[in-house]
C-alpha cells in the first residue's frame, strides 16, 4: 500500500492522466475523475478566455466537491498566423463531437487553404497551465511552453492530440515520434510541472 498523499488530477482524458502519472510518480499516488468516487460531480463549464482562466474554474469547481487537493491543467496549441487559434478551444476546434484526428485534419485544412507553407507561417507553440486547489481556494499555479512548427502531414503514432503534427524547436521529429520520457522532458505539460515540483522541493507547497 502506497503512503504516498492521494492526488486528484481534474481530467477524464487518459492520456493526460498517464502523464501526469509517470510525472508525479515519487510525489502522489495520481487518480483522475474517471474514478467511481466523483460519479456524481457536476459539469463542469470552462467559460474562460485563456488557459489560466480555465484551469483555475476546472480546479476550483472540482476541489469544492471533493474537498481533497487537485491539479486542474489546461492547455492547447496556439499558432502565431492564425492569431492564437486553435488557443483555448483547442480540444474542440472541430465543433461539436470533435476529436484529435477531426481537430488535426481541421488545423492543417486552414493552414493550406491559406497558403500557409512557410515554416515562418506554421510557427507555434503548446501551451499549459497547471492550477493546484484544496476546498476551493487556489494553492499556485505553474506555466509551461513549447515552441515549435506545425507540419503539414502527420507524423508518428505517439502521443495525443496535435502531437503528430507539431515538431518542438530544434528536434528533428514530431512530438509523436519521441518517447514518453523524451516528450515528458521538454513538453508544455512536463515544464509546469517540473515549476511545480520545484516548489515542492523547496516546501513552498505541498500534496498533503
Amino acid at each position: 500500500m502506497s503512503n504516498l498523499p492521494t492526488l486528484v488530477i481534474a481530467t477524464g482524458n487518459a492520456h493526460k492522466t498517464a502523464e501526469f502519472r509517470e510525472m508525479l510518480a515519487d510525489y502522489a499516488m495520481v487518480i483522475d475523475l474517471t474514478d467511481p468516487a466523483f460519479a456524481d460531480l457536476p459539469e463542469v463549464i470552462e467559460d474562460g478566455d485563456t488557459f489560466e482562466a480555465n484551469s483555475l474554474i476546472k480546479s476550483t469547481t472540482i476541489s469544492q466537491h471533493t474537498g481533497g487537493i487537485v491539479l486542474a491543467d489546461d492547455s492547447g496549441l496556439e499558432v502565431d498566423s492564425l492569431d492564437g487559434a486553435p488557443g483555448v478551444i483547442s480540444a474542440r476546434y472541430s465543433g461539436e463531437g470533435a476529436t484529435d484526428a477531426t481537430n488535426r485534419e481541421k488545423l492543417l485544412r486552414v493552414l493550406a487553404e491559406k497558403n500557409f507553407s512557410d515554416p515562418a507561417d506554421r510557427r507555434g507553440r503548446f501551451r499549459c497551465v497547471l492550477t493546484l486547489t484544496q476546498n476551493g481556494e487556489r494553492i499556485g499555479s505553474w506555466s509551461g511552453a513549447l515552441e515549435g512548427t506545425i507540419l503539414d502531414r502527420e507524423l508518428g503514432d505517439g502521443g495525443f492530440g496535435y502531437d503528430p503534427i507539431f515538431k518542438p524547436k530544434g528536434c528533428d521529429q514530431s512530438l509523436a515520434e519521441v518517447s514518453a520520457a523524451e516528450k515528458n522532458a521538454m513538453s508544455h505539460r512536463g515544464r509546469a510541472v517540473q515549476a511545480l515540483l520545484t516548489d515542492l522541493a523547496s516546501g513552498q507547497v505541498s500534496f498533503d
